[in-house]
């Protein structure tokens, strides 16, 4: 059944190149290949959860300045929808430059993510969240995303969290959260390991919580009991966006199936992405989407 999602956070343009090693200073490196997309956790949990014939927004500052042609046509390719929080931007929108290496599929990100975009909550519309289904927020614009995420708390709209890094501001959004899916470099304040990291969102009354490792297996809390959920093994060739693409997959499965089971069905997801160069060409190359019995 198709759903209805609602990603609010990053637009970036994402310029990637494949290289045999990452370059020494004042080194040039020729890469191998290149791809450039539209970037942000958000947005390409957008394009993921688009890729599942699902009905997508994305929602964030995108402006009208000539390069964001390159990121609303990749949008329009797959069927998302951007709802622009400022229009008359005239700015470039934030650009990532990412090497991905060949040997090992590993990457490395230069950003100035949303840093100089932030957004008032007195933006965002009462009816935003008309006809949604659920909602994804990455942390890029906390201030939009709090208004979202109390409106969509008053609505029963559940709200799924990307919980990449801990940012300032999330701990006015955490008691909205339903699902707080984290990767192992989210660290709220006072927390050292990953055992009080579960303990402060559990706090926050969050019942479903999960920790991303990479390769490494999905730690997970669920109603109050402790799991862990192991990685497919495939030939990685690039990590890029794989955390994005896990996100955009568990807010389509979460709607078919228990908490662990759409983990499981997203990070089967997550780790075919990485078999691919880029974060679009798992979604070009024809494949059904619903790879969860792969």
């Amino acid at each position: 059944m198709t759903k209805t999602g609602l990603f609010v956070g990053l637009i970036t343009l994402d310029l990637v190149y494949l290289t045999a090693t990452y370059p020494d200073n004042n080194q040039k490196v020729v890469a191998a290949n290149y791809a450039v997309t539209a970037g942000g956790p958000a947005t390409n949990a957008a394009v993921t959860f688009s890729y599942f014939n699902n009905q997508t927004t994305l929602i964030g500052v995108l402006g009208n300045h000539p390069i964001t042609h390159l990121i609303k046509a990749d949008l329009e390719k797959h069927n998302v929808r951007i709802q622009d929080l400022d229009k008359n931007r005239s700015e470039p929108p934030p650009v990532s430059s990412i090497i991905t290496t060949q040997d090992t599929g590993d990457r490395a990100v230069i950003s100035i993510n949303a840093t100089k975009s932030q957004i008032s909550k007195e933006l965002i519309s009462s009816e935003i969240l008309h006809n949604i289904d659920i909602v994804l927020i990455d942390g890029h614009q906390m201030a939009a995303s709090l208004e979202i995420a109390q409106l969509a708390k008053s609505k029963n709209i559940p709200i799924v969290i990307d919980g990449g890094s801990w940012k300032l501001g999330f701990e006015e959004i955490l008691p909205f959260v339903d699902y707080a899916i984290c990767s192992a470099n989210f660290y709220p304040p006072n927390c050292e390991s990953q055992e009080e990291v579960f303990e402060y969102l559990a706090s926050q009354n969050i019942r479903h919580i999960a920790i991303t490792q990479g390769e490494k297996s999905i730690k997970y809390l669920n109603k109050g009991k402790f799991g862990n959920i192991a990685i497919p093994k495939v030939n990685v060739v690039d990590t890029l966006g794989a955390g994005d693409i896990f996100h955009g997959a568990f807010c389509h499965y979460i709607f078919d199936g228990e908490f662990t089971e759409a983990l499981r069905n997203a990070a089967n997801i997550a780790a075919h992405s990485c078999q691919y160069f880029g974060t679009r060409n798992l979604f070009l190359v024809g494949e059904n989407p619903d790879l969860s019995q792969d």
